[in-house]
């Protein structure tokens, strides 16, 4: 299966994985400091290494869940539910 699409098509992905950065890494350490648990400067640490790492551990399943989200909403973009091309039996 092809996963490139189109140049850029992942921009998608770049953007669930932003998301999912804030809100799964950055949003708790944000709380943690309004609630006087975390000082300023350890937040601030926490928040830099969260938003470094986090997306770089997320980047393959943000890709994935940005190939399902594609071919959940557009079935008829998958190679096998296409009909301008034959079936694989039929390719000689």
């Amino acid at each position: 299966m092809d996963f490139e699409r189109d140049e850029g098509f992942f921009l998608g992905a770049a953007v669930v994985n932003y998301t999912i950065a804030v809100f799964a890494a950055l949003l708790p350490i944000f709380i943690l400091f309004l609630l006087g648990i975390l000082s300023v400067k350890s937040a601030a640490i926490i928040g830099m290494i969260a938003a470094v790492i986090f997306p770089i551990l997320f980047y393959r399943v943000s890709r994935s869940w940005w190939l399902m989200f594609y071919f959940y909403f557009l079935p008829h973009e998958l190679p096998a539910n296409r009909k301008d091309i034959p079936p694989y039996e039929d390719r000689a």
